[in-house]
């Protein structure tokens, strides 16, 4: 048997079983490139709204298509979630709740205020921009 056949092998996605932390930090890469596609969907709107009606009008119309209203629920959710998760990693450099019960507390904190934020802007859009 060659010393490569001995060696342990890393733990991978049959082996391990994600916790918490691990979600949470993935989610949150996740959420910065939901962010950037974020931000290039506000270019372009910021762009059809430049170029007058019938542009606004067609990107308006790509937005509010069930797609489009799928990407911006996805969006508003990336945003409230990675400035969740943004001050707990914050609160970590500044060396607070390494714990583990404070972890795991802090990070259902994170879901739970990007749940409740991201169903609060949905509904004030509905309110005051309208069903369009």
């Amino acid at each position: 048997m060659t010393p490569e056949m001995n060696r342990p092998l890393s733990p991978h996605l049959q082996i391990y079983r994600p916790q918490i932390t691990s979600v949470l930090s993935i989610t949150h890469r996740f959420t910065g490139i939901a962010l950037v596609f974020g931000a290039i969907l506000l270019f372009f709107w910021l762009t059809a709204a430049s170029l007058g009606a019938e542009a606004y009008s067609f990107n308006k119309d790509i937005l509010t298509s069930w797609i489009g209203k799928l990407v911006m629920f996805g969006v508003i959710f990336s945003v409230w979630f990675h400035l969740g998760n943004g001050i707990r990693h914050l609160a970590w450099d500044a060396g607070f709740g390494f714990k583990m019960r404070t972890v795991h507390i802090s990070g259902i904190v994170v879901l739970t205020f990007s749940i409740i934020a991201t169903t609060i802007t949905i509904i004030f859009g509905y309110i005051f921009v309208g069903n369009t």
